[in-house]
C-alpha cells in the first residue's frame, strides 16, 4: 500500500508539533512521560520565591513550583507544587519556605511527619511554614546592634563635646608642653640608656671577674655547707646541751649551799673566820718581816734571845 503524500504531510506536521510541545514542556522543567501529583500550600509572604523554584525532600529535589497565584482580596498567597517523587507524602506534612543560600533565591522544602500514615492526594494543600533564612537572622541580629551603636555613638559625641570644653586653650598648651617635655625625657632615657651600653661594654672583663668569683664563693660555700652536714651538728648541741645541763646543776648546788663553794657563798660563819685567819697570818708575816731574828736567831757565842714584843697594829680585822 502506497502512502499518499497528504498523509505523510499530516504525520510530519502532528509530529513535529508533538516534538515542538514536548520540547517546551522540557524546557520549562516538565517531563510529559513521568507522572506528577500537585500539592498546594498557603503563605502571607513568598518573598524571593519564583516559579520553577525547587522542592526537596530531605535535601532531594522532588519536584518544582509550578504556579503562585493571589488567593483573595487580603494578599493571601497559594502555591502550586508539582511532584514527581512516588515518596510516601502525608497530609500533615509540612511546606517549610526557606533560603538554602545568599545567593540562591528561596525553595520549599517538605518536611514529612512519619507518624501520620494518612496519604496526602493530589490537589490536597500541606500546611505551611517559613523558616527565616540567614539575611534574616542576621537582620535581627543587626537591628538591636544598630540601636546599640546608635547609642554609643551618641555618647561617644557627648564624650567629646565635653573634651572639647574641658580642653581649652590654655589645656592644650599644657598638654602640647607636657607632650614635649616627655619626648625629651625619652631621648635624655636614650642617652642614659647608651652611656649604660657603653659602661658595660669597657667593664665586661670585670663584671665576668666578679661573677666567677661569685660562682667560686658560691662552690665554696656548698662545700662547707657539706662538711657542716657530714660533722653531724645535732650530734654536738646534744653534747653541749648535756654540758650546760650539768652547769645549772653545779650552779644550783653553789647557790642552795652544798659543797665548798656553796659554803664558802652561804656560810658567814665560815667566811668570818676565813676572814680571821687571813688576817692572823698578815700579822704573822708582818711580824716575820719586822722582826726576823725572833723567829730565825743564829748565835755564835750564845747571844740570849731578846723577849717578845707585839706588834704595834696586832688587830684582827673584821
Amino acid at each position: 500500500m502506497k502512502i499518499s503524500r497528504e498523509i505523510k504531510t499530516a504525520i510530519l506536521v502532528i509530529s513535529s508539533i508533538l516534538l515542538f510541545i514536548w520540547g517546551y514542556s522540557f524546557l520549562k522543567g516538565r517531563d510529559l512521560l513521568s507522572n506528577y501529583r500537585t500539592f498546594y500550600v498557603h503563605y502571607d509572604n513568598v518573598e524571593g520565591l519564583s516559579a520553577s523554584a525547587a522542592v526537596t525532600i530531605n535535601g532531594l529535589v522532588v519536584g518544582k513550583v509550578e504556579k503562585i497565584e493571589f488567593m483573595d482580596k487580603l494578599g493571601k498567597l497559594q502555591v502550586e507544587m508539582q511532584i514527581k517523587s512516588d515518596f510516601p507524602i502525608s497530609k500533615s506534612s509540612v511546606a517549610a519556605l526557606y533560603e538554602p543560600g545568599l545567593i540562591a533565591g528561596k525553595q520549599i522544602q517538605i518536611i514529612p511527619n512519619y507518624e501520620d500514615q494518612t496519604p496526602a492526594q493530589s490537589g490536597d494543600v500541606l500546611p505551611g511554614k517559613v523558616i527565616p533564612g540567614l539575611t534574616a537572622l542576621v537582620g535581627e541580629k543587626l537591628e538591636p546592634l544598630q540601636q546599640d551603636l546608635d547609642k554609643v555613638l551618641k555618647n561617644a559625641d557627648q564624650l567629646l563635646g565635653n573634651v572639647n570644653e574641658v580642653l581649652d586653650k590654655e589645656s592644650k598648651a599644657n598638654l602640647r608642653k607636657a607632650i614635649a617635655e616627655l619626648r625629651i625625657t625619652m631621648e635624655e632615657f636614650h642617652k642614659a640608656s647608651g652611656s649604660l651600653n657603653g659602661i658595660l661594654d669597657e667593664n665586661k672583663q670585670k663584671i665576668d671577674g666578679i661573677v666567677t668569683n661569685f660562682n667560686k664563693v658560691s662552690k665554696d660555700f656548698s662545700s662547707i655547707s657539706d662538711s657542716l652536714n657530714k660533722a653531724d651538728l645535732g650530734k654536738t648541741a646534744k653534747k653541749l646541751q648535756a654540758t650546760l645541763d650539768n652547769v645549772d646543776k653545779i650552779i644550783a648546788g653553789i647557790e642552795s649551799g652544798n659543797g665548798t663553794m656553796g659554803k664558802l657563798m652561804k656560810d658567814d660563819k665560815l667566811y668570818k673566820e676565813l676572814a680571821a685567819a687571813s688576817n692572823e697570818l698578815e700579822l704573822l708575816l708582818q711580824d716575820v718581816r719586822l722582826n726576823p731574828t725572833r723567829y730565825v736567831n743564829i748565835s755564835v757565842f750564845g747571844k740570849k734571845n731578846k723577849p717578845y714584843v707585839a706588834p704595834i697594829n696586832d688587830t684582827i680585822k673584821p
